[in-house]
């Protein structure tokens, strides 16, 4: 497999990469979506995902050549690529080309020795076997099809892959954040990220109203749509799954509350929030084991989805973490 050189606009690879980009109803059709930067990508890597096509910018992937800052922020470690140290010959060549990602194949020899290659990141007999394509594209195209300034170089197309309550693990005392109809991906990605720095176990989105894998909500959750475990299911079924699985619900809500800071939350405990505008419907409220609130002091009445779900996981891990 050779790789693709892409100098143009007008591509139809770059069209097909901007639809998705664009369109949740193209993303479903195709079965795929867009990751973009090497921070996303390799969370997404890890996540088990697989990449489909790859669109490299070599001067903004390496600045033209590589060196010690081209991956891992001025030093190359255990954590950057999987392992390895950084040489001339750790990607081939000591600059990028075609010759650089192995012509196309993602094997041993796709970053020079193979040492590299070995790491989580990127599993080069696992890419090897799923057929996936790389193009190498002009720094104007590249422009074209970013979907935000700063991103290494890197956009890929990841093949789709349903997330559901069946695909959770849930440890001994699970924690877990759940969302009612949230309609805004910049929202549901700020959740993510507390979730992720919470160390809450699953996040699960119901009767969603975006899907998850909106480019917005990727980005903003900085790779931790791949980092945490995520669901997307129905109000009724996720109740089913949290009362089967002895897990506490404890629903955020002004009506007939307490603050949540007086609520235990030891024990297996899920965090249910709604949205700012409607809150959570009474479907919720009545499965409720407790209805939590946040004091407000001021003049208004609720905060961003996103800070509330913030204040209460992380509530949750001062209990159990005291």
């Amino acid at each position: 497999m050779r790789v693709e050189e892409i100098t143009s606009g007008q591509n139809p690879k770059v069209k097909e990469l901007l639809a998705l980009q664009e369109k949740s109803r193209e993303r479903a059709e195709r079965g795929l979506f867009v990751v973009e930067g090497r921070r996303e990508f390799r969370q997404c890597l890890d996540a088990g995902f697989i990449p489909d096509t790859v669109f490299i910018c070599p001067d903004i992937f390496g600045s033209g050549k590589l060196s010690p800052d081209t991956f891992g922020g001025g030093k190359f470690n255990p954590d950057t690529f999987g392992g390895g140290k950084l040489s001339q010959d750790t990607f081939g060549s000591g600059k990028l080309s075609p010759d650089t990602f192995g012509r196309g194949k993602f094997n041993h020899d796709t970053f020079g020795s193979g040492e590299a290659g070995k790491g989580p990141a990127f599993d080069p007999e696992g890419l090897l076997k799923t057929g996936c394509k790389v193009c190498m594209v002009s720094k104007e195209v590249y422009a074209k099809i970013a979907y935000r300034g700063g991103t290494e170089g890197i956009v890929a197309e990841i093949r789709y892959r349903e997330r559901t309550l069946k695909d959770i693990v849930l440890g001994e005392n699970p924690l877990v954040m759940v969302l009612e109809s949230v309609e805004k991906p910049g929202n549901l990605g700020a959740v993510l990220r507390s979730a992720d720095a919470a160390g809450a176990d699953a996040v699960v989105v119901c009767d969603p109203r975006t899907d998850l894998y909106n480019p917005n909500l990727i980005r903003a959750s900085l790779g931790a749509i791949f980092s945490r475990q995520v669901a997307a299911a129905s109000s009724e079924e996720t109740i089913a799954w949290l009362k089967d699985n002895g897990i506490r619900i404890l629903t955020a809500q002004l009506q007939d509350s307490v603050l949540y800071y007086d609520t235990p939350m030891q024990g297996p405990t899920a965090l249910v929030m709604g949205t700012e505008s409607t809150g959570l419907t009474n479907l919720w409220r009545d499965a409720a084991d407790a209805h939590i609130r946040i004091p407000m002091l001021g003049s208004l009445d609720s905060l961003n989805v996103s800070v509330s779900a913030a204040i209460l996981l992380f509530e949750a891990l001062r209990q159990r973490h005291p």
